[in-house]
């Protein structure tokens, strides 16, 4: 049992002349009935299978995994009123879960320092009553500070959403975190359901693939064919929506950004073949006072903007930071200047893309389409923000200055 980022080249090696194999490949080779494979989505989520498998099977060639000895284990105390998380040699305490062997050492602290970020907990046995260095470093749950019921709810529920991951379930921590978020959200506490999703956006970028250095290496293209996956991706889902595109070689995307209406500026960010070229970005502001504080209004004051400079190349496709409500402003301006281009929305809620009819399209977390979807438009927003945020600096130093 064992994992691999090139399935055909791990097995195969094992189908080679005999003579150049060990004692205990031939013997493993001989006793072969039939293989399975198992697909999982990163190296992260790989390492963690291959050690559930071996615990769960027992197989007989992975035997200096089973026994716990010469292989660390992730220990958790469950029964304590904050359970800590723990690198452990054996397993001797039957009151808490223990995860692996794990093989590499290394591998092991990666996913331990990975996952802490996003659901921090303690990782000493005996944790001292005062605020420790992790603390400060948004790590550590300290017990001076989260000592109310309801911090140890929370933490709590960070050490299951912790058991989970270890389990390999990303995804039902996933749709846990989504609900939670949304219930949130319908309560107003939008500070707190943007923290899960920030969560929610960590674990999706972990569980990602990876890709290293030696890759490059062999495939000196190997940037451009990723992009190349993710534009044919998205435009095969647009097609099969019933929008009419081919490959978007040029994808334009459009962001609000205001308090109230004061302040507000649009911006527009250009990719080319799935990379920003921020030489062509464009920014906008919006006079509040002709318009009033209605972001849809000044989703279609921008556009409509942007489609009278017809010495910029139209793009392939327009993408929009919104919903049904951004969609409906950018097809008002398309109508205003007779101009008929491929358009979606990208709803933050649950990261749907909206097309040019309402179709709502819910692509898998993992999709290469929704990654660049997503990447366009956070790079909108940043550049549509980082604007806002001069114009509001602008007038606060200049009112100092007046008074």
């Amino acid at each position: 049992m064992g994992k691999a980022k090139n399935l055909s080249n791990r097995v195969s090696s094992y189908f080679i002349r005999n003579s150049t194999l060990g004692e205990k490949t031939k013997l493993l080779v001989s006793r072969i009935e039939k293989i399975k494979f198992i697909v999982v989505r990163s190296e992260i989520e790989s390492l963690l299978l291959e050690a559930n498998l071996i615990k769960k099977y027992n197989p007989m060639f992975n035997v200096k995994l089973t026994d716990g000895k010469a292989y660390p284990l992730i220990r958790i105390t469950k029964k304590d009123d904050y359970p800590k998380v723990l690198i452990a040699r054996r397993m001797e305490d039957k009151n808490s879960i223990y995860f692996g062997p794990y093989p590499n050492t290394g591998d092991m602290r990666l996913v331990l320092k990975t996952i802490r970020r996003i659901f921090p907990f303690q990782s000493v046995l005996n944790h001292p009553k005062r605020i420790c260095f992790y603390y400060h470093l948004g790590l550590c749950p300290c017990p001076a500070v989260f000592d109310s019921a309801q911090t140890k709810k929370q933490y709590k529920k960070n050490i299951k959403h912790i058991v989970l991951f270890l389990s390999g379930k990303s995804e039902k921590i996933i749709k846990e975190l989504e609900k939670e978020r949304d219930n949130l959200s319908k309560k107003e506490a939008y500070e707190n359901a943007q923290n899960l999703q920030k969560k929610i956006k960590a674990i999706t970028l972990i569980t990602n693939s990876v890709h290293k250095p030696f890759e490059y290496e062999t495939n000196p293209n190997l940037s451009e064919d990723l992009r190349q996956h993710e534009l044919d991706s998205l435009a095969q889902y647009l097609t099969d929506a019933g929008m009419t595109i081919q490959t978007p070689h040029r994808i334009e995307c459009y962001d609000i950004s205001n308090i109230s209406g004061k302040y507000a500026t649009g911006s527009m960010v250009v990719f080319v073949d799935g990379k920003k070229e921020s030489s062509f970005y464009r920014r906008f502001r919006i006079n509040p006072k002709l318009i009033g504080p209605n972001d849809f209004e000044m989703m279609k004051e921008v556009i409509t903007r942007r489609l009278r400079h017809s010495e910029w190349d139209y793009p392939d496709l327009i993408v929009v930071d919104g919903g049904k409500g951004q969609i409906s402003s950018a097809l008002a301006a398309f109508a205003l200047q007779n101009i008929s281009i491929p358009l979606i929305g990208l709803a933050k809620r649950e990261e749907t893309i909206i097309t040019s009819d309402f179709k709502e399209l819910s692509l898998p977390k993992n999709s290469p389409a929704l990654h660049l979807v997503m990447r366009i438009r956070d790079e909108a927003h940043r550049f549509a923000i980082t604007y806002h945020r001069k114009l509001r600096s602008k007038y606060f130093l200049g009112s100092q200055e007046s008074s």
